[in-house]
């Protein structure tokens, strides 16, 4: 089983975003009993909160629900126990590596370039399509 995580600022858009897309996307190939898929936040600031409105209608939009989720921030034992870490920008990463040091190096960019939060941005759109792309690829990676 191949155990993903998701990490963004505050676990409310981006990172639950990605998670219930690429489960969405494991389902749809039929491969749902190979992935454990979750996300969490480098930051403590939104911890319990669930998917930031917009962001849920952005996933609605495309028939995706993000029902029961809860911010939290990434632990230790996370990290230990995801085979692969993908945070979304460049500041999730300097959290990353001042959170757990060299042990962060595990942890990647989704894509090649940040994906904007839309927090920010208010583009959950251009969000959406990035997250999307990024799943893909994950998807794509993991054919055997």
């Amino acid at each position: 089983m191949v155990k993903i995580l998701f990490v963004c600022h505050g676990n409310i858009c981006r990172s639950p975003m990605a998670e219930f897309v690429m489960k969405d996307l494991v389902a749809k190939a039929g491969r749902s009993g190979e992935f454990h898929i979750a996300s969490a936040a480098v930051s403590r600031e939104e911890i319990g909160n669930p998917v930031y409105p917009p962001a849920r209608r952005e996933l609605q939009r495309h028939g995706i629900s993000c029902d029961g989720h809860a911010a939290h921030q990434i632990t230790r034992a996370e990290l230990d126990a995801y085979d692969k870490i993908y945070y979304m920008d460049s500041s999730n990463a300097r959290y990353l590596r001042r959170l757990f040091g060299d042990a962060a190096e595990k942890c990647r960019p989704l894509l090649c370039r940040d994906v904007a939060d839309p927090w920010y941005t208010g583009d959950f759109g251009a969000t959406w399509r990035d997250i999307l792309e990024g799943c893909q690829q994950i998807l794509e990676e993991s054919v055997c």
